[in-house]
């Protein structure tokens, strides 16, 4: 499960990075929680051009009679994306990229739980494999996604035993690109982050809230 995740990379970075236009501002988030809006790169539906746009976080089906469902949508499992009513036409057609550059994960140590941050070596910000949604039964369309999650590689799995789907540079092309069906490529794409080119290491409990999002939550502290 991937249930926090941080970016703290500036938009004008990003654009960059991916070649990508926006309208959108965004700030460093330290800690960003379920239900709020997050920066995604997708492919626009009229222009065809990769775009970062804000979408909430937890997806909610175009069916869905309540938005609440997306609560319990912040995650779809690679193994079984594309045969969930939830995420199949999704995987199939709307396919994004959720922007980050760091998650957290809690290792129980006896009956306390400690966060760790998880993060590419060099710090760089990276996407992750996600699916997005418009949901049109509000007032207003609502768009949202949610985050493929894998099995964990060796530097997460002793912390848990399973992570978000870091999306290797070289698949970003065809994974955004709704044209694409070949299934069996694009499963092979939701594979584990090669743990060697990553870093983890512990952070205040601090981070367990929502409400604390300051750049404390992502310093390092010493274990006793």
């Amino acid at each position: 499960m991937c249930g926090r995740y941080t970016l703290r990379a500036r938009l004008n970075q990003l654009l960059q990075m991916y070649s990508a236009q926006s309208e959108i501002e965004i700030s460093p988030r330290y800690n960003i929680a379920p239900s709020q809006k997050v920066p995604v790169l997708r492919l626009g539906e009229d222009s065809g051009m990769r775009e970062i746009v804000l979408m909430r976080w937890g997806l909610i089906p175009s069916w869905a009679k309540d938005e609440k469902i997306g609560y319990k949508m912040i995650n779809a499992r690679s193994e079984t994306i594309q045969e969930k009513p939830s995420y199949r036409s999704a995987f199939k057609r709307r396919r994004c990229l959720v922007l980050a550059d760091g998650f957290f994960e809690w290792q129980r140590q006896g009956s306390k739980k400690q966060p760790y941050l998880f993060q590419k070596k060099d710090g760089a910000p990276y996407g992750y494999a996600g699916l997005w949604e418009t949901w049109t039964k509000g007032h207003q369309p609502m768009q949202s996604c949610t985050i493929i999650t894998t099995t964990a590689n060796e530097l997460v799995e002793d912390v848990h035993d399973r992570m978000p789907v870091i999306l290797q540079e070289r698949h970003l092309e065809n994974w955004l690109n709704p044209e694409f069906d070949h299934v069996d490529r694009l499963k092979a794409m939701l594979a584990p982050y090669p743990s060697d080119e990553m870093q983890r290491y512990p952070v205040d409990p601090m981070v367990g809230s929502p409400k604390n999002d300051k750049p404390e939550c992502v310093e390092p502290i010493e274990l006793g």
